[in-house]
Parts: structure tokens; C-alpha cells; sequence
């Protein structure tokens, strides 16, 4: 299973090239299901949320309703002209908005479980782990930056950082 991390804009821009490319997809084979659409939104917006780093975190729920919205543009039904596209646009987007919030839901509950065990870890690291930087450094003040920090566990793995 691919492990990429990506930042909060390329988190932003993937979650929306996945939708606008599925939405094409979708408007191809046939109808351009708006139902479909919603369905294939759920696990983009989690694959989204898995993928990003851990210092965007709170990114990945505020993209994926963005990619939702600039995604359906395929698939919104609508008359000819701009205003009947935008029409079309507007309706699909209320129509469908329990697929919006559900996928929002999901990206929000898996940033919300990787935050917190994040946190865990790093109370884990500081409370198991070696003692604080300045004490190492024998120094009270100068040399014991957040920089020079070990990030490493008790067990001698890596931590993640934020």
C-alpha cells in the first residue's frame, strides 16, 4: 500500500484532480451518475486525509469539500449558457450534500484519530524517552533548542512530527 505524504496543497490538489478525473469518467461511460459520484467521493476524501502530512493535518478536511464542489462541474446538470450551468451546478451541490458532509465527515474523523496519536506518541517519547534537552546539554540556557531535540521513542524509533 503507496504511503506518500503529501502537504496541504498537494493534498488540496489531489483530492480535486481525483474528483474532476472521476467525474469525467463518470460522464463518459454513461449518465454521469451524481449518485456515483458521491459514492467515489467517500474514499477519496479519506485517501486524502491518510495521505496528508502530519503538519497539515487540519488541511484535508477543509480541501475535500472544495474538490467535491469544483469536481462535480461534469456531472451538475444544467441547461446551456453559463447561468444554466451555474444552476445546474447549485442544485447538484444541495441535492447532493449528504455525500458532501459525509466524505467531509470521514476526512475530518481520520485527521481527528492521526492528531491524536500523534499526540499520544509524543507524550509517550517525552515521558519514556531521554531526559529534556537543556538537561542534557549541562547548560541552563543556550543549548538546549527545540532544534537540537532527539525524536526518537523509547524504543528507539523515529516519531512522527508535526
Amino acid at each position: 500500500m503507496p504511503n506518500p505524504r503529501l502537504t496541504g496543497l498537494g493534498s488540496g490538489l489531489f483530492c480535486t484532480a481525483v474528483m474532476f478525473l472521476l467525474a469525467c469518467l463518470l460522464h463518459l461511460i454513461g449518465d454521469g451518475s451524481v449518485v456515483a459520484y458521491g459514492v467515489l467521493f467517500v474514499p477519496v476524501a479519506a485517501l486524502t486525509a491518510l495521505w496528508v502530512r502530519p503538519a497539515d493535518l487540519v488541511t484535508a478536511p477543509v480541501a475535500v469539500p472544495i474538490a467535491f464542489a469544483a469536481g462535480v462541474l461534469p456531472v451538475a446538470e444544467g441547461t446551456a449558457g453559463f447561468g444554466g450551468r451555474f444552476m445546474g451546478l447549485v442544485t447538484t451541490l444541495a441535492l447532493q450534500a449528504g455525500w458532501l458532509y459525509g466524505g467531509t465527515l470521514v476526512a475530518g474523523l481520520i485527521v481527528t484519530v492521526r492528531k491524536i496519536r500523534l499526540m499520544v506518541l509524543r507524550r509517550q517519547g517525552r515521558l519514556t524517552g531521554s531526559p529534556a534537552p537543556a538537561a542534557r546539554s549541562g547548560s541552563g540556557g543556550g543549548g538546549g533548542g527545540a532544534g537540537s531535540a532527539s525524536n526518537t521513542g523509547a524504543a528507539g524509533k523515529r516519531l512522527p512530527t508535526a
